[in-house]
């Protein structure tokens, strides 16, 4: 499914790396430990949290990541945000908890 097809059915902003939106995603992944999510996330999948500052790119990047999701209506700190423009990775955020909307994107990929 592509991305901008999920930011539509979630209802989730997009705050930055507009130009991704046209990726695939394959799943999701929700973990606050950045080691965590360098170790046991896959290509194409969304990741699901509450960390703001600029090495969750580096990670998003490096592991090939669909895109990251920022719970709790939480925004990126500025450096973030610019890696996500020059990365092409976008940013989304809302208001739910990870609980609540790893359920509701899990309902629309499997």
């Amino acid at each position: 499914m592509r991305l901008k097809d999920i930011v539509e059915q979630l209802h989730l902003t997009v705050v930055a790396g507009k130009e991704g939106l046209e990726k695939e995603v394959s799943d999701g992944y929700t973990s606050d430990l950045l080691s965590d999510v360098m170790g046991n996330a896959e290509s194409g999948m969304i990741w699901i949290t509450l960390q703001t500052h600029k090495n969750v790119m580096a990670i998003a990047s490096l592991k090939d990541l669909a895109a990251v999701l920022l719970v709790k209506g939480l925004q990126p700190e500025p450096a973030m945000a610019e890696q996500a423009e020059e990365e092409g990775i976008a940013i989304l955020s809302t208001e739910l908890s990870a609980f609540e909307i790893s359920g509701k994107l899990y309902q629309i990929l499997h």
